[in-house]
């Protein structure tokens, strides 16, 4: 029997985790979560077939790795968070290539008999197997069949209560990542994936944390390492923190550990508290604009669109430009001086930008809206409202991807999106990653704002699904 290598073995991850740590007065319950961003050994020909042996060395030699982190990731929680007590039992989500044997009366059975998938394994604390998932949304893996139907994978553990699985692109779509959570409440996923990095929008651990935090749910994803395909990013995520790792300058893995809290299955999630996000919204713009900004970009009770006091002397607006990113065509306006307001519009959605910089760089920025069908490398509709660093001073520049910055930027940042599924990116100079101040619903509107970020901005931005129109 021959097997075909491209994607089987380089899109290995995992992620292990383990037992409840118990904390503070009010006894809050909490989890050790490990992720291991592992340099995979390649076949040196992907798509040549090869026989069972060979296909059996080239897995060996990578799960040997893998035996290695989880023995470093059990010697770190001892150390750290007494595990040592719970004898060393762990509970362990890896990525790999499996196979299913069809019938021919089965309409979608390949020629050769069988079903190939890229599968997540979790093995609980006693080494039995708990769950496996099949990746939905297959990104280019042509060695892979897509299951007929989703999966939708939960699996128990005694510190944390249920885990959803799902893989890699599958992220960026409703089925069945954000079914899996709305449907069951899931409130810890467990996430492998092999992302290649697309700034501004969509680095790894840029997207990984918006999902979290639009969700508000814990992450624990592991990428695949290898600098030269654009992949790292690792993290684990909650709503409000997150533990990451983006390295494309050196090679070899990496083992991240940290403590983070169970969320329990009662804790609202962003997509579902307007009410709460309202009163963020209103006292948001109190401090915003009684501490930082001398100009109002706020909502009136009542007011369908936000309220724009502009200051004398600045009432011409700055010129449109369009320019391509992330593969798409972006209405943008130039974002000007040491402060304004500034609004930009698409088919059906506006965005609107307040803002101020600490002090005046030699560094252009942009805002962009999209809002229509994207169509590279995959097709799904999204709605966009974009704050970011262009690559140069001219606005030809503005898409592309930058990965240092130096301007720090007070900013209040609104758009009337059509769907609820918004996901708030806020990426900073080295890739690195910062949190909004507040976010939410007001009169039809999601807004984002932020008093100074910690490092300089590189991506500010509102990015929206709208699963509907995929």
């Amino acid at each position: 029997m021959a097997y075909d290598m491209a994607d089987l073995c380089w899109k290995l991850s995992v992620c292990f985790f383990c037992s409840q740590v118990v904390s503070g007065r009010v006894e809050e319950a909490r989890y050790i979560a490990a992720v291991y961003e592992h340099e995979s050994i390649l076949s040196p020909d992907p798509t040549a077939l090869v026989d069972r042996r060979s296909a059996l060395q080239l897995m060996g030699r990578n799960l040997d790795i893998y035996e290695q982190q989880v023995v470093a990731a059990a010697r770190q929680v001892l150390q750290r968070l007494s595990c040592m007590a719970l004898n060393n039992k762990i509970f362990l989500v890896a990525n790999l290539g499996t196979k299913q044997p069809c019938a021919h009366t089965d309409p979608h059975c390949p020629p050769d008999g069988r079903y190939q998938f890229n599968t997540n394994v979790a093995f609980d604390d006693a080494g039995m197997l708990v769950a496996t998932y099949r990746k939905h949304n297959l990104y280019f893996e042509y060695a892979f069949d897509a299951p007929p139907e989703p999966d939708y994978t939960l699996f128990e553990t005694p510190f944390a209560g249920k885990f959803g699985m799902f893989t890699c692109f599958d992220i960026l779509f409703f089925e069945p990542a954000v079914k899996l959570i709305r449907q069951y409440n899931v409130k810890q996923v467990v996430y492998p994936t092999a992302w290649m990095n697309q700034l501004p929008l969509l680095s790894a651990v840029e997207f990984q944390q918006a999902f979290a935090t639009a969700f508000n749910i814990n992450i624990l994803a592991a990428n695949i390492h290898h600098p030269t395909l654009g992949m790292t990013g690792s993290g684990i995520y909650t709503p409000v923190k997150s533990f990451i790792y983006h390295n494309m300058e050196s090679y070899g893995g990496k083992l991240i550990v940290a403590e983070i809290p169970v969320i329990t299955a009662d804790y609202k999630t962003s997509l579902e508290s307007n009410e709460r996000f309202g009163e963020n919204l209103y006292q948001s713009c109190k401090t915003f604009t009684s501490t930082s900004m001398d100009d109002q970009v706020c909502f009136n009770e009542g007011q369908e669109t936000p309220a724009r006091v502009l200051e004398k002397g600045m009432e011409q607006l700055p010129p449109q430009f369009y320019a391509e990113m992330m593969y798409d065509n972006f209405t943008f306006v130039p974002v000007w001086g040491e402060k304004g307001e500034l609004q930009v519009c698409s088919n059906t959605l506006c965005c609107y930008l307040n803002y101020k910089r600490a002090v005046l760089t030699d560094e252009l920025y942009a805002l962009g809206v999209f809002d229509g069908l994207h169509t590279v490398h995959g097709t799904y509709y999204v709605q966009a409202c974009a704050l970011v660093k262009c690559g140069g001073l001219s606005f030809s520049t503005c898409g592309q991807e930058v990965t240092d910055a130096s301007a720090l930027i007070d900013f209040q940042l609104w758009g009337n999106m059509s769907t609820p599924y918004i996901f708030p990116l806020l990426l900073t100079s080295g890739i690195t990653l910062d949190f909004a101040d507040h976010m939410g619903w007001k009169n039809h509107h999601y807004f984002m704002s932020k008093n100074r970020t910690s490092s300089g901005l590189l991506t500010a931005a509102l990015y929206g699904r709208w699963y509907e129109k995929d």
